[in-house]
């Protein structure tokens, strides 16, 4: 994640998910599948596997190093197995070739389209696992999961694993400028995941407030999801800080989740959560001891499980 402005605003669970049950009726079918419930267990094996890519590349997995190219390479062979239809696209970034990997599930609908996505370049200081293999990982179970359970939604449902965030959302805004405004108008949301596995972590739904049309939306949906399973959450402005960035600037919808980087957790925070007042919400951010110990267990399972309700209730 990139260094931006941090604010966040809490805000209580609201009626979400109230508002998401009242309205499941009309919008389900019998045979609408449930959402599942993404092992965790799966998604931690992924991210060992982002670790030994780095640690065979140098100690990272940044833009325009070895271990980023292998972190693609990995990404696509896995999701080509899977059966995804991938497209790698190439860009040039501080004099340095970056990529973003694309992978669209073939069944479903050719109409709207639900993209979900989340960078998986790491800062040159470290493998970069919390920052970002957390998403990175979460993501990729959950497109698995998609294809094994062969999922067919009414929506085309689009994966992104953007290159060179770090170095100021690049590869995200390069994607963005050069999509057809046609194809670019058929997005009708983007959910950005970026840090789920804080060590110390917080819940955090990103704000709707000053986001185009249709985010509102996308946030009841994921506070909705936390809200039924007991946790509460605090909205967040993350402003320029994640790769939704460049959707909302363009007008699509956009929402995620987050549970915390290089900010402090609050007393107040740390009594709803269970973590640890006046500690950062990841001590390691941006730095050599991001790795496969940087990890809590609990966010990720729970975080991971979010992106697949969004999933299997938003693209029905």
């Amino acid at each position: 994640m990139t260094r931006h402005r941090f604010v966040h605003r809490s805000v209580p669970a609201l009626l979400a998910a109230a508002a998401l049950v009242a309205g499941a009726p009309a919008a389900a079918s019998p045979a609408a599948p449930a959402p599942p419930d993404i092992p965790v267990g799966d998604v931690q094996a992924q991210l060992a596997e982002l670790q030994r890519i780095a640690d065979d590349s140098g100690g990272n997995r940044a833009h325009g190093q070895p271990g980023h190219k292998a972190t693609v390479d990995y990404l696509k062979s896995t999701l080509d197995n899977a059966g995804f239809e991938t497209t790698v696209q190439e860009f040039t970034a501080d004099g340095k070739v970056g990529w973003n990997l694309i992978a669209d599930l073939p069944a479903g609908g050719a109409g709207e389209v639900l993209m979900l996505g989340g960078h998986m370049d790491s800062v040159p200081e470290g493998p970069g696992i919390n920052d970002n293999g957390s998403g990175t990982a979460g993501l990729l179970e959950v497109a698995l999961t998609a294809a094994e359970q062969n999922l067919r939604p009414s929506k085309h449902l689009r994966f992104a694993w953007w290159g060179a965030e770090e170095q100021g959302l690049l590869g995200s805004s390069h994607y963005v400028r050069n999509l057809p405004a046609g194809e670019l108008g058929k997005i009708g949301g983007y959910l950005n995941f970026d840090m789920i596995g804080s060590p110390n972590p917080g819940n955090f739904v990103y704000s709707s407030q000053g986001q185009p049309e249709g985010s509102a939306a996308l946030e009841r949906n994921l506070t909705g999801y936390f809200d039924s399973t007991g946790v509460p959450t605090e909205a967040i402005e993350l402003a320029g800080r994640s790769d939704h960035a460049a959707f909302a600037d363009a007008g699509v919808p956009t929402g995620g989740t987050f549970t915390g980087a290089e900010g402090t957790m609050s007393a107040e925070q740390a009594e709803k959560w269970g973590g640890t007042a006046g500690e950062p919400f990841d001590p390691c951010y941006h730095a050599g001891c991001d790795t496969v110990d940087n990890i809590n267990e609990k966010a990720l399972d729970r975080h991971t499980d979010a992106i697949a309700n969004a999933v299997w209730t938003l693209s029905s």
